[in-house]
């Protein structure tokens, strides 16, 4: 494992402890970082477009029902 895959490895047993410890705010910064340092690697590198792309799907469908605009169908 490189440098960086161990730095996230732990992240993640730091996030995992403060859950177990019940302290979110710890666990949500230790995943934060993980997350920080999963998207610099080059396996990470897609994540953003495809986080972008599935926020875009879900705006795209939702945009027509919350303009409640008639599709048509009958109630």
């Amino acid at each position: 494992m490189d440098g960086v895959g161990v730095l996230i490895f732990f992240a993640l047993v730091g996030a995992f402890i403060f859950a177990k410890a019940r302290v979110p705010s710890g666990a949500v910064a230790f995943t934060v970082v993980a997350l920080a340092l999963f998207v610099a690697t080059p396996v990470g590198r897609g994540v953003p477009d495809a986080v972008a792309g599935f926020f875009s799907t879900v705006d795209d469908a939702a945009t027509p029902v919350l303009n409640q605009e008639d599709s048509g169908a009958s109630r």
